[in-house]
């Protein structure tokens, strides 16, 4: 990669400072520059970002952040855009943003499995990623841990990694999941009352952070973490700690990662090749053996470290309920908090 800003965890002020610059000054020639903003992990950009440069000679500029600090900073940069493309993120983050992006549907993307094509005109699926159980098996013991269930579990009180779902997108996903794995629906009383029992678990217990939780499970300072399968996989490839991954009994959610073209993109014809190199079948094959995301070509199956999805039981996630009463559900789920 030729050119890779890394701007992990800083402040929006430090976002602001290349705002207003143009990535292709010269009105009417052609650009080889093109510039990512991505909340994605540094394997995945580093796996990614070379090959398309390799293919297309385009230099690649990849800032680095959180999907919401990413998001405000597009906002605000309306007027004079910098980024091309929003590499990275939840389909149904870019669906809340939806009116910040330019509409383009790939020519490839007729290649993915039907569920996960571009429904929108704007936002494009590349990968899926699931919600997972991180178990470390040396603190577990005897402690069975299978799902959603099991957390409620004495034993396991204030040794459960979770953190704040008002904030956390990772944690946000934990939640709804869980009212409709355990309640059948968002709405149900069921669900929420489960909800309530789990923070309770907690003990008070809060992580600071989405990536902390997997890590402090591994570390061995929790014995489960509810995470994402990405870094949970992460953990098993590597040997790195005694860990297993459960996909919960009860049911998991997958969701779709997704990058959009930022309206007036500067760079637009290269931004427009990227989505089509995001989901040409070589990348995708490129993702199935090097990471731990799932490929959503028809032609690619998951790498053999992954768990088969016929062997998960997968629910269907109602992402228009939940983009549709986010705030209700952080609302609840704040006032559940409080109250423990």
């Amino acid at each position: 990669m030729k050119k890779m800003t890394q701007m992990f965890a800083v402040g929006s002020a430090a976002l602001m400072i290349l705002a207003g610059c143009s990535a292709n000054e010269a009105e009417g020639t052609a650009s080889d520059e093109l510039v990512l903003y991505s909340p994605n992990s540094e394997e995945l950009i580093s796996t990614i970002v070379p090959l398309f440069e390799e293919e297309t000679g385009i230099k690649v500029e990849v800032i680095s952040a959180g999907t919401g600090e990413l998001m405000r900073r597009i906002e605000t940069e309306q007027n004079s855009p910098y980024g091309d493309v929003m590499f990275g993120g939840t389909k149904s983050v870019h669906v809340e943003n939806i009116d910040l992006f330019h509409e383009y549907v790939s020519e490839n993307d007729a290649d993915l499995i039907e569920e996960y094509q571009n429904d929108t005109g704007k936002i494009t699926s590349y990968v899926l990623d699931g919600n997972v159980l991180l178990v470390n098996e040396n603190l577990a013991g005897n402690i069975e841990i299978e799902g959603y269930e099991d957390l409620l579990n004495p034993e396991l009180k204030g040794k459960i990694a979770h953190t704040d779902a008002s904030s956390s997108s990772s944690a946000f996903n934990h939640v709804t999941n869980m009212l409709q794995a355990m309640g059948g629906d968002y709405e149900s009383e069921e669900g929420w009352a489960f909800v309530e029992e789990f923070v309770a678990n907690l003990d008070g217990k809060i992580a600071s952070g989405s990536g902390a939780v997997h890590k402090s499970v591994a570390d061995g300072e929790f014995v489960v973490g509810l995470t994402w399968e990405d870094p949970a996989v992460g953990y098993i490839r590597g040997d790195a700690a005694p860990v297993r991954v459960v996909h919960p009994k009860e049911g998991t959610v997958y969701s779709a990662s997704a990058s959009s073209i930022i309206n007036d993109a500067p760079n637009m014809e290269n931004a427009e090749r990227f989505i089509d190199f995001l989901l040409s079948e070589d990348v995708q094959n490129t993702i199935a053996e090097n990471l731990n995301n799932r490929p959503l070509h028809k032609n690619t199956e998951s790498a053999d470290y992954m768990t088969p999805l016929e062997d998960i039981n997968i629910l269907t996630e109602d992402s228009k309920y939940i983009t549709e009463n986010k705030d209700k559900i952080v609302d609840r789920y704040i006032e559940i908090i409080t109250q423990n």
